[in-house]
């Protein structure tokens, strides 16, 4: 088990043994637990010839660490997403559609920000390796499954990561809430990557100095700033909005 992971919650859980069933060791299932849902899960582990081991909720409250574990937990390996940077970039066809985070360190943040990643089909969401919070329990569960889909790379420089992006043609947006211009001023029907700073302090200097272009999210009431999570799909949208409106030219 030193190489697993925990999952917990029903949707990544689930969405585990759909996209990769092969990487679950076993699953943990609250013994007192008969609903509907169980059972489903329970078959579909089942039908993917994974171990289902009935335990007491006090033992899943221990091994989670959390108490919104739901009644589930999966012991399982890495997943087999793209594992660097240049195996993602040479594999997707098309512009890419990239989501980088720049420090963000609350998990509940990093897992809703894969899920709007996922939603809006982001190619991948990158982060530097230092000063980030990495995927654990919490983000798969807030993620709601789209850690197995989406792939998270973690990155030693992130400076020198923005500028091989910008080798590859890959225009970066960054955002700020001083920037001049709007987020619907920007075009991202090309190759785009979308940067957003930390929950507190925004982009670091050098990551602000490397972005081809900044826009703040034009706000029309009463709070100045959205949620990281929030402002990524709102941007992560507009990309997707301008992509399909210019296909139907």
């Amino acid at each position: 088990m030193k190489n697993n992971k925990l999952v917990f919650g029903f949707h990544a859980v689930t969405s585990r043994l759909r996209h990769e069933a092969s990487s679950v060791e076993a699953i943990y299932v609250d013994a007192g637990r008969e609903d509907r849902r169980m059972h489903e899960l329970i078959r579909t582990a089942k039908a993917a010839n994974v171990r289902i081991i009935p335990v007491d909720d006090g033992r899943l409250g221990n091994m989670a660490g959390t108490r919104r574990h739901q009644g589930v937990i999966a012991v399982a390996g890495e997943l087999s997403l793209a594992r660097n940077l240049d195996e993602l970039l040479d594999a997707i066809e098309g512009p890419p559609l990239l989501l980088v985070l720049d420090g963000i360190t609350d998990p509940h943040n990093l897992g809703a920000c894969l899920r709007v990643a996922d939603g809006a089909g982001a190619h991948a969401v990158i982060a530097p390796k230092d000063r980030a919070v990495g995927l654990n329990a919490t983000v798969a569960k807030v993620a709601s499954g789209a850690a197995e889909t989406v792939p998270y790379i973690t990155v030693t420089n992130l400076a020198r990561t923005l500028r091989e992006l910008k080798e590859r043609d890959i225009y970066l947006t960054g955002t700020s809430d001083d920037a001049e211009k709007g987020l619907y001023d920007g075009d991202y029907t090309g190759g785009t990557a979308i940067v957003m700073g930390s929950e507190g302090e925004g982009m670091r200097r050098l990551t602000r100095e490397t972005c081809d272009f900044l826009v703040h999210i034009p706000m029309y009431g009463a709070v100045e700033s959205l949620n990281v999570s929030v402002a990524s799909g709102v941007c992560l949208y507009e990309a997707r909005r301008q992509r399909l409106a210019g296909k139907s030219k």
